[in-house]
C-alpha cells in the first residue's frame, strides 16, 4: 500500500528500512516520508512502530496477519478516505 502519495513511498518500503533498525528520522531522510504535504507522517509513524525492535509484538505479529491489513482498516476509518468516497459518488 502506498503510505506516501507525494513521494510514492510504500508500506513494505518503510517496513523493511524500520526492521533493518532505523528510526523514523532516519526514514524520513532516506525516502522523503512525510517532508511535502505531511499527511502520510502518522501512518508512516505507525508502520515503524509496528517494525520497530523495541516493539518485539511486530516482529511475531507480522507472521500470523500482514500489516498492510491492519493500516488499511485504520485508514478506512479516517475522514480523509471517507471524504474521497463521498466525491466520488457525486
Amino acid at each position: 500500500m502506498i503510505v506516501c502519495v507525494c513521494r510514492r513511498v510504500s508500506d513494505r518500503e518503510i517496513a523493511r528500512h524500520a526492521r533493518a533498525g532505523l528510526s523514523f528520522d532516519e526514514i524520513q531522510f532516506e525516502l522523503g516520508v512525510a517532508t511535502q504535504c505531511g499527511r502520510c507522517e502518522s501512518c508512516a509513524r505507525d508502520v515503524v512502530a509496528q517494525c520497530s525492535s523495541t516493539h518485539p509484538i511486530a516482529a511475531v505479529h507480522n507472521a500470523a496477519v500482514p500489516q498492510t491489513i491492519q493500516l488499511a482498516s485504520s485508514i478506512t476509518e479516517s475522514k480523509a478516505w471517507t471524504s474521497s468516497l463521498h466525491s466520488q459518488a457525486a
